[in-house]
């Protein structure tokens, strides 16, 4: 709030900001592998039209990524083939579907992982 003088008009006061410089951390990851198989909450959610999926794998796998309407027909396979140990990340693009509730399931060997994700335009 402004002090103000006697006809109404605001008085302007100057003050110094002192800004201190302090480098931005960065601290590296090292892509360990990882324990268990997982498949992670797409991000963002809701998303429009684009969105990443991560999953990680301990040990070589016959991978398949797929993304599922509400009815659940298959309507896109983002990934079908045989992945080293590691985390992965993959992008997916929504831009020609309608918005609405969609499903991706990693199978990973003998393991199935199912998330929901949601498409807003």
């Amino acid at each position: 709030m402004f002090p103000f003088d006697g006809e109404g008009y605001g008085k302007s006061e100057i003050r110094r900001l002192r800004l201190i410089k302090r480098p931005t951390p960065v601290v590296e990851q090292p892509n360990e592998i990882p324990s268990d198989y997982y498949l992670a909450q797409n991000y963002p959610n809701p998303f429009n039209p684009v969105t990443t999926i991560e999953f990680g794998l301990p040990e070589e796998s016959q991978v398949k990524l797929s993304v599922y309407n509400i009815i659940g027909q298959e309507i896109k396979v983002l990934l079908n083939g045989e992945l080293k140990a590691g985390r992965y990340k993959v992008n997916f693009d929504a831009g020609e579907l309608s918005s609405g509730i969609y499903f991706y399931m990693l199978k990973a060997n003998d393991r199935i992982f199912k998330r929901k994700m949601v498409l807003i335009k």
